[in-house]
């Protein structure tokens, strides 16, 4: 939020510089992002009354003006303006001044006739963005005068970053109340004098679910003028927020929202039918906004009605068959109280994010309504005339929040605060945020006031105190406590090793939701989730995830969007199943590759990363916790995974995950150009180790045997490989495939597999006879377990 030094000034005016204020304000919890100072390098720009206008003789957009800037002399000027017309005060730059935006003037010919300074438009002056023409001043203002005066130029703008708690932070008074309660300074008093009612009119208000909306208060101002123009005080003040100037009913409900607090809306009462009702609305009734955009509402929004349907969402937007236009003489003011519980999200709903419905989420004054209506019906009658009408004031007491009395314990609040505060001081500091407090044996009762939503527990005062006492005054103190030896254990991997391995092998860690959409849960785990989020952020994040695939593979999409084609990426984190009243959580080590096996170098060709590329990653996860003569990989359906390059992985015959690649319709899905590999393990299963064993090292050789044997080639590796390695345990110390071999010369649906076998004894050298005892054996096997036939 972004608040004007000086309006905040104009309610509290502490002994403090614009810097130190700042600090104060982010000590008070209210960070300061940034102070701006708006206005600077206007002190040479003048208030100016154009005394005379008439047409360019060369050139039809172009007018000469006669200028009166408080000298003796009427100064010639010519002006593009459209607005420019006789009697108009506006700023005035003489020649020579420089403008903020760097121009220095200059006497100049236009078309032939000499322009001695420049009117000047908002923009020119750094004072906005928009500009229809020059700057229009208050026919208050004296020629000659000095812009940065009539403007209380230069101000700082202070930009504050709100936690979400502090709701009733979201204004002028809000601010002004933690700045006074610091420094002591006397605030303003926030009452507003009643305005009393000329006019009997008022509008008839039906309140027929107060649950939702407890407090309606309003009031009928007619016979205004509706060509009045928003004084500069104010335009200023809310161009300084942030906000731009539309007419004086808008103005002042946007003024009124950033002072007090309290949203406002005004309605064209001439277009009101009947009584307006707030209530709930009926799943697909319909409304068109201010911003003519037609919404179909939801069951759980509340809405404001009159006799002919919904003409506005509550605490959001109006609309735009009440709106207040140029031609309104008539507008009914409305200051509602909508409870949070009704708020909270209901905008996102509808994909919408407005100041009104933000300050309602995090909780308006209950009791300002009043206050907000008297303050804008004091504006308007002041810049646009008219009467008003009685205050209406519609209240069910039942349906308000009440802050209940907290107890607040001495000893409590030096112990936690590791600080004794003298009692008299938290009375004061208390009371200063607008309190009641009542000292009691041993601490204090306190009652919140109606502002403070935040205030509902102990802590919650003990963290006002210290606040208000300043952080920076309580003393910091050594803490001493015993530190024991953490216990080593070898019976599982440390999860930093793992993420260490896979940085290693090029992989980069990934953080992704846990709550996905429902259709990519079930098109990556092959079953509906039954965990649903009854409030979710968005459609897209409605279940708790089954897989960390859904969300790497987004990722992986995102960056290959942004021409990334070399992706690898893990994440250790939770997948989430069962029911909602019986879930379990389990800890997944997750990875993906896509694009190229390695980085682009002039030393290697382009070859796509495959099956055997990310199976060999997985194996080097793998061996950190076991052999790998432990481990297996067995061919599996997988609701995401292309069949054929999927498998399970089984540790001492219990799958532990599974690896594979990604299925060509998913990866169309999320326009996946390159194939994608993926595996996920259980980290519990795959971390699980046991202490290493020491074995003596053969001092004799070992022996080297190749065969090559033909098999069907739906038979795997690893069933080649346990089948040799069965046969002679105590001399085969490794059994390794280093060729595999399909074409020419080999019949089709068959392959050919080079099958290596190193052999070793520990007590003695083996002789050729030993190892071609050996190899028969296996070539035996080979041949009866899988019609292998020993190739030439």
């Amino acid at each position: 939020m972004k608040i004007a030094e000086s309006w905040l000034r104009e309610w509290v005016n502490p002994d403090l510089e614009t810097e130190a204020l700042g600090h104060h304000l982010t000590m008070l919890g209210h960070e300061v992002d940034g102070i701006e100072y708006d206005g600077s390098g206007l002190a040479d720009v003048v208030v100016a009354e154009v005394a005379e206008v008439s047409k360019h003789p060369d050139a039809d957009k172009l007018s000469l003006c006669k200028v009166n800037d408080g000298g003796s002399e009427f100064i010639d000027v010519v002006c593009g303006a459209p607005n420019v017309v006789k009697g108009m005060k506006t700023p005035f730059a003489r020649p020579g001044v420089k403008l903020p935006n760097g121009m220095k003037l200059r006497k100049a010919k236009i078309r032939g006739i000499v322009s001695s300074g420049m009117l000047c438009s908002a923009v020119e002056l750094g004072l906005g963005d928009e500009s229809d023409g020059i700057m229009s001043l208050s026919q208050d203002e004296v020629a000659g005068s000095a812009l940065s005066s009539v403007l209380n130029l230069p101000d700082a703008v202070i930009d504050l970053d709100l936690t979400p708690n502090r709701g009733d932070c979201f204004s002028v008074l809000g601010i002004a109340r933690d700045v006074a309660a610091l420094t002591g300074a006397t605030m303003k008093d926030p009452a507003v004098a009643a305005v009393p009612a000329t006019i009997d009119d008022t509008q008839s208000v039906e309140l027929p679910e107060p649950e939702g909306c407890p407090r309606f208060a309003g009031r009928v101002i007619r016979g205004f003028d509706p060509a009045a123009n928003s004084p500069v005080w104010l335009t200023e003040r809310l161009r300084r927020a942030g906000l731009r100037s539309i007419s004086p009913v808008v103005d002042i409900t946007n003024y009124v929202m950033l002072e007090l607090g309290q949203p406002l809306h005004a309605y064209d009462r001439s277009r009101l039918q009947g009584p307006i009702r707030p209530r709930m609305a009926k799943s697909g009734e319909k409304v068109t906004l201010l911003d003519e955009k037609e919404v179909v509402l939801n069951d759980d929004t509340m809405i404001i009605t009159d006799d002919t349907g919904p003409i506005g969402i509550a605490g959001m937007m109006g609309g735009l068959s009440t709106a207040v236009t140029n031609s309104t003489t008539e507008v009914f003011f409305e200051a509602a109280f909508w409870p949070q519980d009704f708020m909270a999200g209901r905008a996102r709903s509808y994909g919408m994010h407005t100041d009104a419905s933000m300050r309602f989420e995090r909780g308006v004054d209950p009791a300002g309504q009043g206050r907000a209506i008297e303050r804008a019906s004091e504006l308007l009658l002041e810049i646009a005339g008219g009467d008003a009408g009685p205050l209406l004031d519609l209240v069910v007491e039942k349906h308000l929040p009440v802050r209940a009395d907290i107890s607040l314990r001495k000893s409590r609040l030096t112990r936690l605060l590791g600080v004794d505060i003298d009692n008299v001081e938290v009375d004061a500091i208390l009371t200063g945020l607008t309190m009641k407090v009542i000292a009691v044996d041993g601490g204090w009762t306190v009652s919140p006031p109606s502002h403070r939503f935040d205030i509902e527990i102990e802590q919650d005062l003990m963290e006002e105190v210290a606040r208000i006492h300043g952080y920076d005054s309580i003393p910091e103190a050594t803490a001493f406590s015993q530190s024991p030896l953490e216990s080593v254990t070898e019976s599982k991997v440390d999860s930093e090793l793992v993420a260490a391995t896979l940085i290693a092998r090029d992989y980069q860690e990934v953080i992704t939701y846990s709550f996905i959409d429902a259709d990519a849960n079930r098109v990556f785990t092959g079953t509906d989730s039954k965990l649903v989020l009854s409030n979710p952020i968005s459609s897209e994040m409605s279940v708790m995830r089954a897989s960390l695939w859904p969300g790497m593979v987004a990722a992986a999409a995102t960056n290959n969007a942004r021409q990334q084609d070399r992706v690898r990426l893990f994440e250790m984190s939770k997948s989430f199943h069962g029911e909602l009243g019986d879930h379990s959580e389990v800890v997944r080590i997750g990875g993906l590759a896509t694009g190229p096996s390695q980085p682009e170098q002039w030393g290697l060709s382009a070859e796509s990363v495959d099956f055997f590329d990310i199976k060999a990653d997985v194996e080097a996860l793998l061996i950190l916790a076991c052999p790998l003569d432990g481990i297996g990989f067995q061919a599996v359906e997988h609701p995401a995974l292309q069949p054929g390059q999927a498998a399970e992985i089984v540790r001492d015959g219990e799958v532990i995950g599974v690896v594979g690649k990604l299925h060509p319709r998913i990866a169309k899905t999320y326009d996946l150009k390159r194939a994608v590999f993926l595996f996920e393990l259980d980290a519990e299963k795959t971390l699980n180790s046991s202490a290493p064993t020491a074995s003596a090292i053969s001092k004799f050789p070992a022996i080297r045997r190749d065969i090559a044997v033909i098999v069907d080639d739906r038979i795997s590796a690893d069933e080649l490989v346990n089948a040799v390695a069965e046969t002679s345990p105590e001399l085969i110390q490794g059994v390794r495939i280093f060729d595999i071999y399909k074409g020419q010369g080999i019949e089709a649906g068959r392959k050919s597999v080079a099958i290596g076998l190193i052999l070793q004894e520990t007590s003695r050298t083996l002789t050729d006879d030993d190892a071609d005892s050996v190899l028969a054996v296996a070539v035996k096997k080979l041949e009866d377990q899988f019609a292998a036939e020993l190739r030439d």
